[in-house]
């Protein structure tokens, strides 16, 4: 791989918008501590200035007309020192959350469900009350839907948005060796975790949601654990052993999280030398107090969530990250099986100048399914649907 002749100018950027955030983020903490009612106005001022993945068609799922234009930030990131784990969020002032840090074990990750369907569950008309009644004299604040595929750079049906210092070869790259390769065994290859283990959904696709929601929560059925369990299923059902790991290392300080995990993901890796794959599993964040946005898009005549992945490239020279090239061969594969079985479902995939974990083995990727204002059912058929797409990508 060669740099560019803008590869300078491109670190230079990257360097002082880090430099801005970082800043951005400070304040924030600064205001929350001080009680001040501003904050949360400060506390997405850093995501706001993220640069749009691509081109985007905009649906308005409420009542109110469509913002001018759409804020888009990604909800990926801690407030890490390391210049490796750049930051594109202002999040880390988040409050604390009760927390659970059980984790689901081998043995339970490993039973294959009786049936491969998606296991949907519908509100009620008597739950949709309740929820209504539970949030009486709030007001609610429009969800707008939107899909987005178009990156910067592509090959065939492949996008990506490559923000990174650095030129990539889509077509060599993908056609590029794998770093690893699965075992005929009964032992784990799959580990499935989360960083941000408290990031939540929408409970129910209304529309709208209420000036009370806070997308976090230690419900398992309501946060990132959800969409988990529905791509290891499917990892399971098609032989390939996967752990799924709930441990919550969000709380109780969400500064530190990519620290905790990386604890998690060691101990795995020493436990089971067998796994080979190791996913981060997130979700977006795009909006602000007033209205939200979701990607969304249409599989089997079911409303699902879009799907990001993101790989970095190791900008710095880390002798720990020299692999990387790796894991975006693997990304590369997936984008590509996934976008050519369901054209709309990928987002472009996010090619950066950032480490988050990735350097722990040859495959490991960091992914987004939705943002916070997709609801629980929509981002567990996306599991669903990418836990088979992975299935077979790992199985080729």
């Amino acid at each position: 791989m060669k740099k560019n002749t803008k590869a300078h100018f491109r670190k230079i950027f990257s360097g002082s918008l880090a430099i801005v955030l970082a800043a951005s983020g400070v304040f924030c903490a600064a205001i929350r501590i001080a009680g001040s009612g501003i904050s949360p106005s400060f506390d997405i001022l850093a995501a706001e200035t993220a640069m749009p993945t691509g081109a985007a068609v905009y649906t308005d799922a409420g009542s109110l007309p469509l913002p001018e234009a759409l804020s888009e930030n990604t909800d990926n990131s801690s407030d890490e020192a390391e210049s490796s784990q750049l930051s594109s969020d202002a999040e880390n002032t988040a409050e604390k959350l009760p927390s659970d840090n059980s984790d689901i074990t081998p043995e339970s990750s490993q039973k294959k469900t009786s049936s491969n369907e998606f296991e949907a569950s519908q509100p009620t008309k008597e739950e949709l009350e309740k929820y209504k009644q539970d949030h009486n004299n709030e007001e609610q604040f429009p969800v707008y839907e939107f899909n987005t595929t178009l990156g910067n750079e592509s090959y065939k049906n492949i996008q990506i948005k490559n923000t990174s210092s650095t030129d990539i070869d889509i077509e060599a790259e993908l056609k590029g060796k794998l770093g690893f390769r699965l075992e005929d065994t009964s032992e784990p290859q799959v580990l499935i975790y989360h960083t941000h283990t408290s990031e939540s959904f929408l409970k129910y696709d209304t529309g709208y949601f209420y000036e009370s929601y806070y997308p976090r929560s230690s419900d398992r059925s309501e946060n990132v654990c959800a969409v988990g369990e529905e791509i290891a299923k499917q990892l399971n059902n098609a032989g390939i052993v996967t752990i799924h790991d709930m441990t919550v290392h969000d709380d109780p300080s969400y500064s530190g999280a990519y620290y905790r995990s990386l604890d998690t993901i060691n101990n795995y890796l020493e436990k089971y030398p067998t796994i080979k794959v190791v996913l981060d599993i997130h979700r977006d964040g795009i909006g602000n107090d007033e209205s939200k946005s979701k990607p969304v898009f249409t599989a089997n005549g079911r409303q699902a969530a879009q799907v990001m992945i993101l790989a970095g490239y190791n900008y710095d020279n880390d002798e720990e990250f020299k692999d990387w090239e790796y894991n975006l061969r693997f990304a590369l594969r997936i984008q590509d099986a996934a976008s050519k079985k369901y054209p709309e479902m990928m987002r472009p995939l996010y090619f950066s100048d950032f480490m988050y974990n990735m350097n722990v083995n040859t495959g490991s990727l960091l992914i987004e399914i939705g943002s916070e204002s997709n609801s629980v059912e929509e981002v567990r058929y996306s599991g669903y649907l990418l836990g088979q797409i992975l299935s077979d990508v790992l199985l080729e």
